[in-house]
């Protein structure tokens, strides 16, 4: 069941979109106060366990932190950070069952806090048996839902939020990516040295370098005077290029985009009404207003030149938004720097370093630019924050649409918000090349499955620092099972393409077992898509009975026939698994043959050494495989097998 509050007068975010009467009677769960903006809180008991929040830090059980929903242009991922790139509000509170009840389901609830600002869940952080969510003004929508246990309140959430996004197939395949790649050659090389070591590639993806001084929906006319020509060459070899798009439009006078932004008034502008100037990588640049209608149908339509060259795919980023400095930043640091030359001011050495930090994505250059909604009706950035990403890729969304009728636009984006999901997949954003984040971008993916986000993966290998042979394997291990598979690294760190490395042999067998699983997890992938569900869970979610299972979070069930349990750890030889029941572990060997072994309910330790894929596979569960091939398109059906329990049925879904 769920029920919907309404405190204050909300900003309509569009994130639910089932219609739902107002509820009728009183909150049942916890208490509210308005005295002071919004703030509601539960006593949580020893059991309890909070689940959701998306994209958040730390465990798949997120009690014992505090989480502020505020999209966050942080590449820093440590474990003290609150606010990472999405803003996702929907929590479940699930108690451990009776034990003297077997048969008993767990007691849970969820909370969805519709909310566009930044929200602050404390839950059990000032107080380890209090869970407090809390926002300065209030006007939300609070949505409650009741239901048989965690897994059904999470099924039941997705109902109300919309159908996830579907991509195209060729989306499942292998993605090249770095920053840095500039020229035909430089996308060329990739291309060739994948094929050379036969190791399967669909996409290659442009990062900000193939565009003309950082501006959107261009390209360097230097390195591409024909575009069109060189993504046909592509396509011949079997090859996607992905650009990427930024929020920032370069102020520049002659260049289309700009002007006509201009023109029509689509940028966001100042609360006296000149518009608000900030620099990114375009050097000063004005920020689209996605939430004016008309703004955001215009920008979408931009899309339009790359379609028209034979783009089938794009990833949106920076649109928190990111902002490196403002004007206002800029003039600020200046007027200190001179009253510390003038003498009016002490100086110390990190002084200067701490300053220049906070110049960056500063709060108070979010409450100085302003959203026109029409009607003279307009609100102050900070207040609506956590839409703009979604916003921008629902402007793509919509247009593909209207551009490119009936045909799969691949597109996946930074910042996010619950209903973002309708029009785009994510990605997580900067991470590093550090075990830990292996672990984190497990822990993400069933969280960010119940905010209705299911084309997901995390840049494997890690993005900045540089990454080792064997953290990539380990990782690979991890995103041969994501709906988004894909290599990407920062300019100035170590080259992480496979042939890079003394083996290219071992990361051709990690790539040939994605490719061999890609009608299973395209078909998990729609099943989830269709029926509300889930593509990853936690084993609570599926074994709520098992006590050790729902405090396990380094597996997940897969789909309804398979368990993963990566390896996340540097040096190690294997890894301890818990099975609630009986599997039959499969690893796939480097020689392109599978070792499969039914090992019975409980604790073991399983072997896999770095060139090795394991996977679980449930009692009475089998799933299908074919031969590998060095793309999507080329994959054989007429090769399928299964493997798994001989006997079980499976229901194959097709595009």
């Amino acid at each position: 069941m769920i029920q919907k509050y309404t405190f204050g007068t909300p900003f309509e975010t569009e994130a639910v979109v089932a219609l739902l009467p107002a509820a009728s009677d009183d909150l049942a769960f916890g208490r509210i106060s308005t005295d002071d903006g919004f703030f509601f809180s539960y006593a949580l008991g020893p059991d309890d366990k909070v689940y959701g929040l998306g994209e958040a830090n730390r465990g798949i059980d997120k009690r014992g932190y505090l989480y502020v929903s505020y999209c966050a242009d942080d590449p820093i991922h440590t474990e003290d950070k609150h606010s990472f790139y999405g803003a996702h509000n929907f929590i479940i509170i699930s108690s451990m069952p009776d034990a003297s009840k077997p048969d008993a389901s767990p007691n849970a609830f969820g909370l969805f806090f519709d909310y566009p600002g930044a929200v602050t869940f404390d839950i059990g952080y000032s107080h380890r048996d209090l869970l407090t969510v809390s926002c300065d003004k209030l006007d939300l929508h609070l949505y409650v839902i009741t239901g048989e246990g965690p897994y059904d309140i999470a099924r039941q959430f997705r109902r109300i939020i919309g159908k996830s996004y579907i991509p195209p197939k060729f989306a499942f395949g292998y993605g090249q990516s770095r920053w840095g790649y500039a020229t035909p050659d430089d996308f060329r090389k990739v291309a060739d040295e994948h094929r050379r070591h036969d190791i399967p590639l669909d996409m290659i993806y442009m990062d900000i370098e193939y565009m003309d001084h950082y501006k959107d929906f261009t390209v360097d006319p230097q390195n591409f005077p024909d575009f069109s020509a060189f993504v046909a060459e592509m396509k011949q070899r079997g090859l996607r290029l992905i650009p990427i798009i930024d929020a920032g439009v370069k102020a520049e006078p002659g260049y289309r985009v700009y002007e006509e932004g201009v023109e029509k008034g689509y940028f966001c502008k100042r609360e006296d009404g000149t518009k608000f100037e900030a620099c990114v990588w375009p050097g000063t640049t004005h920020f689209p207003d996605f939430l004016n209608p008309k703004a955001r149908k215009w920008f979408g339509e931009q899309y339009k030149v790359l379609l028209d060259a034979g783009i089938e795919g794009f990833w949106n980023d920076m649109n928190e938004p990111a902002i490196f400095f403002s004007a206002e930043g800029e003039a600020e640091i200046r007027t200190w720097m001179e009253k510390i030359l003038q003498g009016e001011l002490s100086f110390h050495s990190f002084d200067f370093s701490d300053h220049a930090k906070a110049l960056a994505n500063k709060p108070e250059d979010y409450c100085r630019f302003y959203h026109d909604l029409g009607g003279g009706r307009r609100v102050r950035h900070d207040q609506v924050h956590n839409l703009y990403g979604f916003n921008m890729s629902r402007a793509a969304g919509e247009a593909f649409a209207r551009l490119a009728p009936g045909k799969g636009i691949l597109m996946f984006s930074r910042a996010s918000y619950i209903g973002m999901h309708r029009y785009s997949g994510l990605w997580t954003g900067d991470n590093m090349s550090w075990w830990s984040h292996i672990l984190l971008n497990l822990k993400m993916l069933p969280s960010l499955n119940m905010c209705g986000f299911l084309y997901i993966g995390a840049d494997l290998g890690g993005f900045g620092c540089d990454a080792t042979e064997d953290l990539l394997l380990r990782w690979l291990a991890l995103g041969v099972f994501t709906p988004l598979m894909r290599n990407h690294s920062a300019a100035g760190t170590r080259e992480q393409e496979f042939y890079q490395f003394d083996h290219p042999e071992d990361f051709r067998h990690v790539i040939q077992v994605r490719y061999r699983l890609i009608p299973y997890l395209y078909s998990e992938y729609l099943k989830a898509a269709r029926n509300d569900d889930l593509m990853f869970k936690p084993l609570a979610f599926v074994y709520p009975q098992d006590r050790i299972a729902c405090n396990i979070e380094d597996q997940l069930i897969l789909g309804n026939e398979a368990m993963i349990a990566p390896i996340y750890t540097q040096n190690a030889i294997g890894r301890p698994v818990y099975l609630p029941e009986e599997m039959m572990l499969v690893k796939f060997l480097p020689d392109g043959t599978l070792y499969q072994e039914i090992l019975p309910a409980g604790h073991h330790f399983v072997e896999v050494a770095l060139n090795e894929v394991p996977l679980f596979i449930r009692k009475n569960k089998k799933l299908p495989l074919v031969d590998a091939a060095d793309r999507v398109a080329a994959l054989d059906m007429k090769t399928m097998t299964y493997i798994g329990y001989p006997e079980a049925p499976y229901e194959l879904v097709e595009e």
